[in-house]
């Protein structure tokens, strides 16, 4: 019965997360760092956002493998269809948000530190479920494994990476600066931390869904 709480945590965390990643994009001041290549690549070639993430996920995963040979377990395959699910999920949330169209820059950076704010409570509640870890996580942690650095700091370099590598896409695809922006930055910086203020502010929330302790690894 506790697995199956975890899972419905999981499901709803993976929703609010898309759900957050919508409202940042929309804001139009950039998007969240996971999600900037894929934006990119939306913004200059027809499949969506959805579908590219998807792919993306997919060739994290196919990274993973490639680091981690015989230490890659037969359950981070799990990652496919979470992967899957999140595409579709983004997707929905786009459309949903389909009205969202800031007309100046404060409507833009409210729906930018709303968007963090979601964002926020939906990774917390993937890192309280304790299920599955998204690929760009699950690809830190198998970089951490192999090379025997810091996670904090590994995901930082991470995130900075594939946002240079976004706005290089940008430059040669579209050349000019899209979907990489200030709003990029203000995710990085506050959607790790409203995760870990949120496992502050609640921690009896394990204990009374899992009958567990606070969510150490938020």
């Amino acid at each position: 019965m506790v697995k199956v709480k975890r899972y419905i945590v999981f499901i709803i965390g993976l929703f609010i997360n898309s759900l957050g990643v919508a409202f940042i994009t929309k804001a139009s001041l950039g998007t969240s760092p996971i999600s900037a290549i894929p934006y990119v690549l939306s913004l200059n070639y027809s499949p969506s956002l959805g579908n590219f993430t998807i792919i993306f996920s997919l060739i994290l995963i196919l990274m993973q493998i490639i680091l981690l040979r015989k230490k890659f377990k037969i359950e981070y395959l799990l990652q496919i269809p979470v992967s899957i699910i999140f595409g579709y999920f983004i997707d929905f949330c786009m459309f949903l948000l389909n009205w969202l169209i800031p007309s100046n820059y404060l409507l833009s950076l409210f729906y930018l530190l709303l968007g963090c704010l979601i964002l926020g409570l939906g990774v917390y509640m993937e890192m309280l479920a304790d299920v599955v870890m998204l690929p760009g996580e699950s690809f830190v942690r198998a970089i951490v494994q192999t090379f025997h650095t810091e996670f904090g700091i590994t995901k930082i370099i991470f995130d900075i990476s594939i946002s240079v590598i976004a706005l290089l896409l940008s430059l040669v695809l579209s050349r000019s600066i899209e979907g990489v922006r200030e709003g990029t930055i203000v995710a990085a910086l506050l959607v790790g931390y409203i995760a870990r203020l949120t496992n502050r502010l609640f921690p009896n929330i394990p204990q009374i869904l899992f009958n567990n302790h606070s969510v150490s690894h938020c």
